[in-house]
């Protein structure tokens, strides 16, 4: 009995020493709230079994160290808007990505976007329709949870739905079909029967567009009824999922927020009176900043040279107000607009337009772990999952340092180390 009891610890022993275990030792830790000082971080595995003083760690013999001098240490950046299946208008216009680019040749960008957006430090991301290819971004979603690939974790929308004649591509007649970048739908029966299809076709949320261009050089229209978008958002969330809208007029915004959705993306004719709504009914705001900013300079605008064009002075206007209301800010920039691992640009414009750069590096953290459902990350606390990258100094003080990320790992994995 004696010996079998032996044989017993000397197997968990040797099993305790196959575990990886990892002593992360940086000049400070930024939390997802705050920064520290003097912080050691310990993983398990794929867990966060410690974090604080290293004076606080037990068995510290246990762990491999690994150095990060000069750097800041803190959770992987999640994403709140992006488009694996795009890539940047002025290599390539929506319309012809759209209509000339197999959903194959999209898939096999998605593969390269999803890696250089892993090696920028993001390690979650929810992305927001596959303009025009069908179910492609949940097959890419599907490789990357299997290990065939590596990229983010990820939420994955779908084809966002659009009112029926609101999106595009347009301008062809009447006979002639082409694909679209979203699903059309009208009326109540149809709109619960496409958000249910989608759901079933394995959806994490629902995009919707709450207005749009009706024709060509129009401004954005509401498109769907009230009655539309309430229907959407109860089927999806009578199934553990929830409602984004892209919406940028007051009525479309308006509209979207008294159905319930969770987030607005972009928002940028959002008022004082639509933001205050937003604050009372706890809908959060995705600016997409630097899409508008890209799209901007694919016009000709002449950034730092030419006065801000009429698109940007408008997002920072709304930003603005949006962080007067007390809006909770979702980070996330549209990318695919703009090339897929500068997600730094967000963060760049998000302090750039006011906002206070750890208040930035918390809607990047923790904050969007919440508001996009992330369970056990978006900070460095025990029990979290080890999605965890370092930048060199601290950007706190530089927000910009944070497009030289040098360490990425996830889910305990380390992908970059230099």
């Amino acid at each position: 009995m004696q010996s079998k009891q032996l044989f017993t610890v000397i197997l968990i022993l040797f099993l305790n020493n196959l575990k990886s275990q990892t002593l992360l030792v940086p000049s400070q830790v930024f939390d997802g709230v705050q920064l520290h000082s003097d912080w050691v971080v310990a993983v398990d595995e794929n867990r966060i079994t410690y974090a604080g003083p290293l004076s606080g760690l037990k068995r510290v013999n246990n762990y491999t160290k690994k150095e990060l001098k000069g750097m800041t240490l803190m959770p992987g950046i999640i994403e709140g808007h992006s488009h694996l299946l795009l890539h940047p208008y002025n290599e390539t216009e929506w319309n012809d990505q759209v209509l000339v680019e197999s959903p194959t040749e999209r898939a096999v960008r998605g593969v390269v976007h999803a890696k250089k957006s892993l090696m920028a430090g993001v390690t979650s991301m929810r992305d927001l329709g596959s303009e025009g290819a069908g179910y492609t971004d949940i097959y890419l979603k599907r490789t990357i949870d299997k290990g065939i690939i590596p990229g983010p974790r990820t939420l994955m929308a779908g084809p966002a739905i659009v009112a029926t004649g609101a999106y595009g591509p347009k301008g062809f007649h009447d006979g002639v079909k082409v694909p679209l970048g979203a699903v059309p739908v009208s009326g109540r029966d149809n709109v619960i029967s496409e958000v249910r299809t989608q759901l079933g076709q394995g959806a994490n949320l629902i995009k919707i567009y709450a207005d749009y261009r009706w024709g060509k050089d129009e401004p954005s229209q509401p498109t769907f009824l009230q009655e539309e978008i309430n229907a959407m958002v109860e089927t999806a969330t009578t199934a553990g999922r929830y409602v984004v809208a892209h919406a940028s007029t007051p009525e479309g915004m308006r509209r979207a927020i008294l159905g319930g959705v969770e987030t607005i993306e972009h928002g940028d004719g959002g008022t004082a009176e639509i933001f205050a709504l937003m604050k009372e009914k706890g809908v959060a705001l995705c600016p997409t900043l630097a899409a508008g900013d890209a799209i901007s300079q694919y016009q000709g605008w002449k950034k730092r040279v030419e006065p801000d064009p009429e698109r940007v002075a408008k997002k920072k206007k709304s930003f603005q107000l949006a962080l007067e209301s007390g809006v909770e800010i979702v980070f996330g920039g549209d990318v695919g607009v703009f090339p897929h691992g500068e997600n730094y640009r967000e963060l760049e414009l998000m302090v750039a337009y006011g906002m206070e750069p750890i208040k930035a590096l918390q809607a990047a953290t923790a904050v969007n772990a919440k508001i996009l459902h992330f369970d056990k990350l978006g900070m460095i606390r025990k029990g979290y999952l080890a999605d965890i990258i370092a930048v060199e100094g601290n950007p706190i003080e530089d927000i910009s340092l944070m497009k030289n990320v040098t360490y990425v790992m996830k889910d305990g994995t380390v992908y970059k180390d230099h």
